[in-house]
């Protein structure tokens, strides 16, 4: 769970292999207590390797390894290793993707994610399970069948328990879904304040419920938005960049409820107009001081933290935060430390 008294501070690190071992010990050195790859453009567990290699401490997890384009024995299989290998560091995050791109570009079935998605952490505990405890595997779901496991297939066992398991949501069934079985949600970067204590923490607690389970029974893990610098210069940048990635999401559909939920819907018509036309800068102006106040954190340097803390007490328990170049190491880890509450 989170240090007493503040946060988990997670990061993520360029995936490109010749850069993660000094990119996960930087993470490490600046006290974050989370490192996290992303499978875009490269592979997403490889580099946890690397990393697990070249820390001691800091937590390592996928935000997101997709989930449709594989099958639970081959997930389970390489979650087992980087567990042992990083000596229990290891949180496997997963995310379903969109249809075409499951079906397109990794050319496997697409249908009922919610279902499919539940069944594939069942399916992850029981393989587990069955290694762990040396019983006879046998998992028959709607989606998934594993039934064979001969001792020559059994990896060796390891003290570091299973991996946690967390999955991404966007809509109100998959949040449930994480509150069912989950060991933690990864929450998208495009929420409110207001979005995650309305409508994210209250969908999550009906899945919670149905489990019997209580909300210090999952983590609550989300990026922010952050806008921040040491002088009006620095700040404008990073404004100007955050307003086009607000722009970009605002811009889609599956996130209009969260801008109906502000009364701003007509902007997500006129910001998908705009992203059909190729129009970026045009939809990044439409990004109001008061928009990017409700999506980012905005605040210099020196008062960052607070900020950070305010947004997320009471709602998120590990954030992923980003900090540009400007701003100096030992900044960094005093920023770090404070969220942490180890100041």
């Amino acid at each position: 769970m989170r240090p007493e008294g503040g946060l988990k501070v997670d990061a993520a690190v360029v995936s490109r292999l010749s850069q993660v071992p000094t990119g996960a010990r930087t993470l490490e050195r600046r006290g974050f207590d989370g490192c996290w790859t992303a499978e875009v453009s490269h592979d997403p567990f490889l580099p946890l390797t690397l990393a697990a290699e070249h820390t001691t401490r800091i937590e390592l997890g996928t935000s997101i390894a997709v989930a449709f384009a594989r099958n639970p024995m081959t997930v389970a299989q390489i979650g087992w290793d980087l567990q042992d290998y990083s000596q229990g560091r290891f949180i496997l995050g997963l995310g379903s993707q969109i249809k075409p791109h499951i079906e397109k570009r990794f050319s496997m079935p697409w249908s009922k994610p919610v279902a499919r998605m539940h069944e594939f952490v069942l399916a992850l505990r029981e393989i587990w399970s069955c290694w762990r405890e040396d019983t006879r595997l046998q998992f028959e779901g709607e989606f998934y069948t594993h039934t064979l496991m001969t001792p020559m297939f059994v990896p060796p066992a390891h003290p570091h328990g299973d991996p946690k398991v967390f999955v991404a949501a966007v809509g109100d069934r998959m949040t449930e879904m994480c509150g069912e079985v989950a060991d933690g949600i990864l929450a998208h970067a495009f929420s409110t304040q207001r979005y995650f204590r309305e409508v994210t923490l209250p969908t999550l607690s009906r899945g919670l419920e149905r489990s019997g389970r209580v909300r210090d029974d999952i983590e609550v893990a989300s990026p922010l938005f952050v806008v921040t610098g040491r002088d009006d210069a620095e700040m404008k940048a990073a404004a100007s960049g955050a307003r086009k990635q607000i722009a970009f999401y605002a811009s889609t559909p599956a996130y209009r409820r969260v801008l109906e939920l502000h009364g701003w819907g007509d902007l997500h018509t006129e910001l998908h107009r705009l992203s059909r036309e190729g129009d970026w800068d045009g939809m990044g102006s439409l990004i109001d001081d008061t928009i990017l106040g409700e999506f980012a954190v905005v605040a210099p340097v020196d008062e960052l933290a607070a900020k950070i803390r305010a947004r997320c007490d009471g709602l998120i328990d590990r954030v992923l935060v980003g900090f540009p170049p400007s701003v100096d190491e030992a900044t960094v880890v005093d920023l770090v430390a404070d969220l942490r509450g180890s100041a």
